[in-house]
């Protein structure tokens, strides 16, 4: 059956454009729209199976809409040139891709769509739309649907008559009397003013049409009455405006516009011209969208659903199944419900649900996954070993995640799901879970046969990915780091989320009723100093007491009134006593709110512990992130957050918290990555690097350093880390940006290596795209060489403190896998609880106290060989911040 699809190409891009993050080719020229669009593209191309395509675009700017209204789309800002440089590109690539494109000068693309559909429909084709604009939701009809753009351009909501009548309660044409009433701000269509959707459907739902609501005028109220009377004409006018013209002269027929797959031939060229390097090497794999070497429509054909009669089918070829993925609900992977799992075998899957697995009948199969020496292939096997741990089921051998292989060969790409990976990768695309399941208090498992078909294709798709994602990690060189650091540090990272931290309840609750006698005290000053009582939490009201009443300097205004964010408090600090005790309030107020009723949250009710979640595949940097709690953001420069520390306490009794962290790591690996000599000369020397770098800048002895000149070192020494600027270093040492950047200047005319790394590092990026750590980890920075001056300063800044933040990352995730294998060959009863930035706690039995001091420090050091000694430092007590 012919399938024809209609894409509103400058809607799409526009959205394209404002969605993805800055995106430039070699030469500075911005991309980010059309990949956003071509990735759409793909998608939907795979999914709905167009036999006939056209892409329509706007003629220009003035349309025989401006004739009866000059203010028509007067509102819109100006196209960025960033983005309006991008149509030729777009336009180009659809040729390639052997896609019709059409417009007409007069005309929106919205007529063009609107002549084509209302041709289609009569003659019982069906129709797909695809469109971020809701005004094409008057063309939805028997044959017609259309498709609505949401979050960007990455997920595509399909509504035909019934789901425009489930959602607003009017028919399709109706669309138009809406937009008639309640207008459209984009478009600069008026409507009347005061209405908006609300009332607009109000109105409709009683009268049914622009036409009748202007009839019945005399049966409304009030300034509701007085508005449609006063803009009646305005109404009519918007309706027309907002009605798709659907008798265009077109010399484009459903003939013109067939679509018979890629032209894989022009398509490959074209994709390497924009330098859409993973598109290209994707697609080309097999030539054309959707195979990379795997039938995912044969592959789910082929689906047994396992009862307990059934279980012997599997268990049969248990010794072949080395592909193995578990559906969960739920965000957080220590509670998630297990849907169902998969077993792909010898060209077989085997489909159970939770309850079959762990029947009788089922023993070899839980034998099977517990066992390490059987490899398994996944996606997030992270996830899935804590799912099943939490079901009673243990799980090892994880030997290829293409989750992590994703991350490791795109970091910066936050969608790492199989529905991403499988888009990403050009592959047979996934029906969102939403879709399948359902959202929010909708959500309901499906029946057996769809969910199952629904959890093969994930299957599938990751049988796909494993030796596209292996050939890719050879060719940059990242397989060791797979293979040797990433996988393995999956499993301990589960291992230690698994085992958990004991709290202290009653200490929390105690700290708790602590930080609450603070803030009574707080707010009890803070109004005693205003003179009245008002909402603290509330900015306005605040803004009224601090610039209206009191009468401070006004440092930054927002649309909605004066600024009272902590960069302005900050600022006001010395002007009067109620602002240090607002700072104060809020973070003890943050602290409460946050990390004491959070914590408590947390708390399991059978361990008495909190399990963190560690992340693997969130930082760019390679840096870990932890949520379900967030326990790397306990802010411990402050006296009331370390107290948070006190805690978190060991699960035995009698036993340790010990902690061991790394001492200015970053700032060892800039003095090994810079080869710099008087950087290596502190850290060999085991000099203060902070007294040595003033005592260089300045020119004065190390004893003559006083504490302005080490602070101002200090800030220096980790700007370099962290991407140095004249503004930020002038903000943190409170000088001008002039005074700032002379003092840059000093630094690098002492340290001229850093100055030399700094240089070279940029200069490699501009020439490969990416930047690497010590270990082979890449982030690729395409925005390095592009024409805006802020993007580009940024990819620099980023491409200067990758490497360095990056090894320090990787060194740490080594030590973490050596110590873990330092315990087992040991037979140590000591525990690895957590990993926060450059620290590593366990818990530790007194007898092997004297041990551990001596083997973790000695672990980490040894961890990676520098030309500068690493350096770690351990301390212990009966709880945290003892341990600290």
């Amino acid at each position: 059956m012919d399938k024809l699809m209609l894409i509103d190409g400058n809607s799409i891009i526009y959205r394209a454009f404002f969605a993805m993050p800055p995106l430039t080719n070699s030469s500075g020229q911005q991309t980010n729209a059309v990949y956003g669009f071509t990735t759409m593209l793909l998608r939907l191309l795979e999914e709905h199976k167009p036999t006939h395509i056209l892409v329509a675009f706007d003629a220009g700017k003035i349309t025989f809409r401006h004739k009866g209204y000059e203010d028509y789309k007067g509102g819109r800002e100006k196209t960025p040139p960033e983005l309006s440089q991008q149509f030729p590109l777009l336009k180009e690539l659809l040729t390639a891709f052997g896609i019709a494109q059409f417009e007409l000068d007069g005309y929106e693309a919205d007529d063009i769509i609107g002549t084509l559909s209302k041709t289609a429909d009569e003659a019982g084709v069906h129709v797909l739309v695809v469109t971020g604009d809701k005004d094409m939701l008057q063309l939805a009809s028997e044959h017609v649907t259309v498709g609505l753009t949401r979050k960007g351009v990455t997920e595509v909501e399909t509504y035909g008559p019934e789901q425009i009548q489930e959602r607003y309660g009017l028919k399709p044409l109706q669309i138009i009397d809406l937009k008639g009433l309640m207008g459209d701000t984009s478009d600069n269509i008026p409507g009347i003013p005061g209405v908006g959707e609300k009332t607009a459907l109000k109105l409709l739902h009683q009268y049914g049409s622009v036409e009748e609501v202007l009839a019945h005028t005399d049966e409304l109220k009030g300034k509701m009455k007085e508005r449609v009377e006063t803009h009646a004409d305005d109404a009519r006018m918007s309706k027309e405006l907002a009605t798709i013209y659907r008798d265009v002269t077109l010399d484009k027929q459903l003939e013109d516009v067939v679509f018979s797959g890629l032209k894989t031939e022009t398509a490959g060229p074209a994709l390497a011209k924009l330098e859409f390097k993973s598109l290209l090497e994707r697609l080309s794999l097999s030539g054309e969208v959707g195979s990379a070497g795997v039938d995912v429509e044969e592959a789910v054909a082929d689906v047994t659903v396992l009862d307990e009669q059934r279980m012997s089918e599997l268990i049969e070829v248990l010794d072949h199944v080395d592909l193995l993925h578990v559906e969960t609900h739920g965000d957080n992977p220590h509670s998630a419900e297990i849907v169902g799992l998969i077993f792909a075998a010898a060209g077989r899957q085997f489909f159970m649900t939770l309850d079959v697995l762990q029947n009788d009948a089922a023993a070899p199969v839980r034998e099977w996954l517990a066992d390490a020496e059987r490899k398994k292939r996944g996606h997030d096997l992270h996830r899935t070993d804590l799912a099943l741990h939490w079901h009673g089921i243990e799980f090892a051998g994880a030997e290829f995640d293409v989750q992590l292989a994703g991350y490791l060969l795109d970091p910066t790409d936050a969608n790492q799901t199989l529905s991403g990976l499988a888009a990403k990768y050009g592959l047979s695309s996934i029906r969102p879970d939403e879709e399948v399941f359902g959202k929010g208090a909708k959500y309901k498992v499906p029946e057996v046969d769809v969910l199952s078909d629904h959890v093969a294709r994930k299957a599938a798709v990751i049988e796909a990915l494993v030796p596209v994602q292996q050939a890719e990690l050879e060719k940059t060189e990242m397989h060791k780091l797979f293979h040797e650091l990433e996988m393995p540090l999956s499993r301990i990272l589960a291992d230690m989320e698994k085992q958990g931290v004991m709290v202290n309840v009653e200490e929390l609750r105690a700290l708790g009723k602590e930080f609450e006698a603070q803030i009574a005290t707080l707010v009890g000053e803070i109004y005693s100093i205003a003179g009245v009582e008002f909402n603290l939490n509330s900015p306005k009201q605040l803004g009224e007491i601090l610039f209206d009443k009191l009468g401070l300097p006004v440092i930054k205004k927002t649309k909605t009134g004066y600024s009272t964010d902590a960069e302005v408090l900050e600022k006001l600090a010395p002007y009067h006593d109620i602002v240090q005790n607002i700072l104060q309030y809020r973070t003890i107020a943050k602290l409460q709110s946050t990390y004491v009723e959070g914590l408590l949250k947390e708390i399991s009710e059978k361990t008495g512990k909190v399990h963190t979640y560690f992340r693997q595949t969130v930082a760019a940097t390679g840096r870990l992130s932890s949520q379900f709690p967030n326990l790397q953001n306990i802010p411990i420069r402050l006296e009331e957050g370390r107290k948070l520390r006190k805690v978190f306490v060991p699960s035995e009794p009698g036993w340790s918290i010990l902690a061991a962290d790394y001492s200015q790591i970053e700032l060892r690996v800039l003095a090994d990555i810079s080869d710099d000599e008087r950087l290596k000369e502190a850290f060999v020397h085991d000099m203060d690097i902070h007294t040595k770098t003033a005592s260089d800048v300045f020119g004065v002895p190390a004893e003559d350093v006083d504490s302005n000149m080490r602070r101002s070192a200090k800030a220096v020494n980790f700007g370099i880390v962290y991407g140095i600027s004249d503004y930020g270093l002038s903000q943190n040492l409170n000088i001008t940006r002039k005074e700032a950047a002379r003092f840059i200047d000093q630094y690098f005319d002492v340290f001229q290596g850093v100055r030399r790394y700094m240089d070279d590092i940029v200069r490699d990026a501009k020439r490969d795209g990416y930047v690497k750590t010590l270990l082979e980890r890449r982030r690729y920075l395409p925005e390095i060489n592009a024409s805006n001056f802020n993007l580009r300063s940024f990819a620099e800044r980023t491409a200067m403190n990758t490497p360095i933040q990056g090894t320090a990352a990787d060194i740490i995730k080594l030590a973490m896998v050596q110590m873990d294998a330092a315990l087992r060959e040991r037979g140590l009863r000591s525990r690895m609880l957590l990993q926060v930035h450059d620290e590593l706690v366990f818990e530790v039995p007194p007898e092997e106290i004297e041990t551990m001091k001596e083997l973790v420090p000695a672990t980490m050091e040894a961890a990676l060989k520098l030309s500068v000694p690493l350096k770690a430092e351990v301390s212990y007590g009966f709880n945290w911040y003892e341990a600290k």
